[in-house]
C-alpha cells in the first residue's frame, strides 16, 4: 500500500499494533491527535502500563494535542515530512508536554 493510498484513519487503526512496549516501560500519557481536513477527526492514544490504547474522540486529560491536517499526517507517517520541519513551518501545532512529543516517534514502528 503507498502512502497516496493511506487514510488517517487506517494509521490510527495501527497504532495499537505497531506500540513497542519495551520503549514506553513507566510511561504515563494521554496523546490526542486533532487531525483536519476531509480525511481527518479526532483521536487519542493512553499509554499505561506498557500498554496502548486508541479510542475515538477528544480526551479530558490529554498530556499533548497534536494538530495536524490530514494529508500532513500521512506524509509525517510515512517519513516524507520532517516532525521538526513541520513543526518550525506550522504545518504540525503542539500543545502541551513537548517532551512527549519527542518521544512520539519512538514509541511506534509501523509496518513499511
Amino acid at each position: 500500500m503507498t502512502d497516496a493510498e493511506l487514510t488517517p484513519q487506517e494509521i490510527i487503526d495501527q497504532i495499537p499494533a505497531a506500540f513497542q512496549a519495551d520503549k514506553a516501560q513507566g510511561l504515563d500519557a494521554t496523546f490526542q491527535f486533532d487531525i483536519t481536513g476531509s480525511q481527518g477527526g479526532q483521536w487519542y492514544a493512553e499509554i499505561k502500563d506498557d500498554k496502548c490504547q486508541v479510542s475515538p474522540g477528544t480526551s479530558s486529560s490529554a498530556n499533548i494535542t497534536i494538530t495536524i491536517s490530514d494529508e500532513n499526517f500521512v506524509k509525517l507517517i510515512t517519513g516524507r515530512l520532517d516532525g521538526t520541519m513541520a513543526f518550525m513551518t506550522g504545518k504540525l501545532k503542539l500543545k502541551g508536554d513537548m517532551g512527549l512529543a519527542m518521544r512520539l516517534s519512538g514509541l511506534f514502528k509501523l509496518p513499511e
